[in-house]
């Protein structure tokens, strides 16, 4: 490493330094309680039952085929309405970077869902799709009869259209960071040389907005994978549609089993770090300055 990249490194640690004292302060202990309580048996309906169990508590959640869907169904929320929210977030950040007139107000108005709460947009998603109380059923060609929330798949694709409408603001507004870096006159330079508008996205737009688009995916990615709002208030987990985190909270808050829950919380803290790491080294080189250093 450079002089210059050491210093440069120096000055970071130094500016993350206070806001990375804060988050130990805060989630250290958390952490290190629920590690402490995984591995105990203890269930509140059973006060006078318990103990030490060591890893039986883990040995229970993975050989569990409960366990093993709510995993299948958070991943495959996540894959499906992150790659959805990735096109969309781009094509939305092309238009709002190259609006000619009104630029404020398509930016204000594309960002109206993410601003609302999610509860809160759960639930418009909820009674739209309401047989009873939705207008969905209402659309020609939508069966009258639909039960969307009776069905698996159905009650999937309203949770995945849901979390696409809400978050696709939130992956546009830092894509559209990531466009605001890149050169005009590489454009400018393009053309003249003959290149068209896809050469030019796929030449110059998609190599530059690498750390941009790393950016977006990877808390776009942790944020889908403990998907909880959503679920809760349109299925509460019911027809085969439970999350990791719905898991979490049934053992924890309807069964009382701080064992178990505990146990729950822990793996998916583990799963999320795995990919975090997992970005961070498939993508790592997209980082501007990683070249340098290694």
């Amino acid at each position: 490493m450079s002089e210059r990249a050491r210093s440069e490194r120096k000055l970071a640690w130094m500016l993350c330094a206070p806001a990375v004292i804060a988050m130990l302060l805060v989630t250290a202990y958390p952490i290190i309680y629920a590690v402490v309580l995984s591995v105990q048996a203890l269930d509140l309906r059973f006060p006078d039952e318990g103990g030490f169990v060591g890893i039986d508590n883990y040995v229970t959640v993975l050989t569990s085929p409960l366990w093993w869907q709510t995993v299948g169904n958070t991943v495959f929320i996540t894959v499906v309405s992150v790659s959805i929210e990735l096109v969309l977030g781009m094509i939305i950040a092309l238009i709002m970077h190259r609006a000619i007139f009104g630029r404020g107000l398509v930016r204000t108005s594309v960002l109206i869902p993410y601003g609302i709460v999610t509860v809160v947009a759960a639930f418009a998603w909820f009674y739209a799709f309401d047989p009873e109380t939705g207008f969905v059923n209402a659309l020609p060609f939508v069966a009258e009869d639909m039960a969307w929330f009776g069905d698996r798949f159905s009650a999937l694709s309203v949770i995945i259209a849901a979390e696409v409408w809400k978050t696709t603001p939130f992956m546009a507004l830092l894509l559209l960071a990531g466009l605001t870096t890149i050169d005009e006159g590489l454009y400018e330079a393009a053309k003249m040389d003959g290149a068209n508008a896809v050469q030019r996205f796929f030449r110059i737009t998609l190599p530059l907005m690498k750390p941009a688009i790393l950016v977006a995916l990877l808390f776009r990615t942790l944020d889908a994978f403990r998907v909880f709002d959503s679920i809760f208030v349109m299925t509460a987990g019911s027809q085969g549609t439970e999350s990791v985190s719905i898991l979490g909270y049934n053992q924890l808050i309807s069964r009382l089993n701080l064992g178990l829950g505990s146990a729950v919380s822990v793996l998916i803290f583990v799963l999320v770090l795995l990919i975090a790491l997992a970005f961070v080294k498939g993508f790592g080189t997209s980082v501007p300055g990683r070249e340098e250093e290694e």
